[in-house]
């Protein structure tokens, strides 16, 4: 249903790729290999295999790795969909092929966008757990974010490296987060229903249409999807997950980035002020399905992380990742203090 070559014609040219590069490969090899060394000798995680080598991407080159990574999930999705979506007949398959249109164009709208911002990304394959990963990073938005920031571009650099690269020791060093990802992904994807307000064109978007969705995505209401009150929990689950992976990762950037980072500080006050850089394609399927979390993510994933680090230290932290109980509900996500409660008996084992 959907047209990948679209989806990519529609990013591409929204992206509008700057010219230039500004930073060079040298040495970031190296730096990637001390920031795991910084990172394992803070948090004790220790990944289960080498991690990815850093890779300079332009816009496309970030748009054509999402892609790879979306198209399984959404093949997934839309297995799901013709039996209960479109009637039988010629109608059906029309209004099938007109969906694919709006759904290509909404999809290389948002991918378009988002290639925009986003600064790096550790990318996994969502659906599966055993997949090879990369560990990307977006040189045209870092310069010009380091411009708009007035900050060093190599400080920078440095920065974001240290987030994906915490993100790498997560995935690859705790053996169940990969596998349970995946897991709640799959049961979001099942739970899916199309909803279709009005009926799609069967043609390609005008420059009208196509600036109002580049508009929605940056808005975050791209819903065509929607999920049931009923399967709340299987959002909540999900979305408290990844901020416990991003807050723990927002966490470690700034402990070890302190060693490494001279100014840190103007980083963070700026990247706050910024903050739509969030690196993993769950990123395109929230805002697809309207469950974009913007700074929530961040800052409540934070908040928890160093609450408990300051509480009980790293080491305390540490446990969150023992298994999958360890993990925070909502609640224990907005008060730390539930949650070294509720786990000071496995911890203290």
């Amino acid at each position: 249903m959907i047209d990948w070559k679209l989806v990519a014609r529609l990013a591409g040219g929204i992206a509008r790729e700057p010219p230039g590069t500004g930073y060079a490969q040298e040495g970031l090899g190296s730096f990637v290999e001390d920031a795991e060394s910084r990172i394992r000798a803070y948090t004790a995680i220790a990944p289960g295999a080498p991690l990815p080598a850093p890779e300079l991407v332009s816009r496309r080159g970030w748009i054509d790795a999402n892609i790879e990574t979306l198209r399984p999930v959404m093949a997934a999705l839309e297995h799901r969909l013709p039996a209960r979506a479109f009637a039988a007949g010629p109608l059906g398959h029309l209004a099938r092929s007109a969906t694919g249109v709006t759904l290509s164009a909404q999809l290389g709208a948002l991918i378009g966008y988002l290639s925009q911002r986003v600064l790096g990304q550790y990318d996994i394959p969502l659906l599966d757990p055993t997949g090879g990963t990369r560990l990307l990073l977006v040189v045209p938005n870092l310069v010009d974010t380091a411009e708009r920031l007035e900050a060093n571009r190599d400080d920078l650099l440095r920065w974001v490296t240290l987030h994906e690269v915490t993100h790498a020791v997560q995935f690859s060093g705790v053996p169940w987060l990969r596998p349970l990802l995946a897991e709640n992904l799959t049961q979001l994807l099942d739970a899916l229903e199309l909803r279709l307000h009005k009926p799609p064109p069967l043609r390609m978007p005008d420059g009208r249409e196509l600036h109002a969705l580049v508009d929605s995505a940056r808005r975050g209401e791209l819903a065509m999807f929607a999920i049931g009150r009923k399967n709340r929990p299987i959002v909540e689950r999900l979305q408290t997950t990844m901020a416990v992976v991003e807050g723990h990762a927002e966490h470690v950037m700034d402990k070890v980035g302190a060693e490494v980072v001279p100014t840190l500080a103007q980083l963070r006050a700026g990247l706050d002020r910024r903050r739509s850089s969030r690196s993993t394609p769950l990123r395109v399927i929230e805002r697809l399905i309207g469950l974009e979390l913007k700074l929530r993510q961040y800052r409540d994933g934070k908040r928890f992380c160093d609450g408990v680090a300051e509480a009980g230290g790293i080491a305390a932290l540490d446990h969150v990742w023992d298994s999958q109980d360890m993990l925070p509900s909502s609640a224990e996500l907005a008060d730390p203090d539930r949650w070294m409660a509720r786990t000071a008996p496995a911890r203290t084992r």
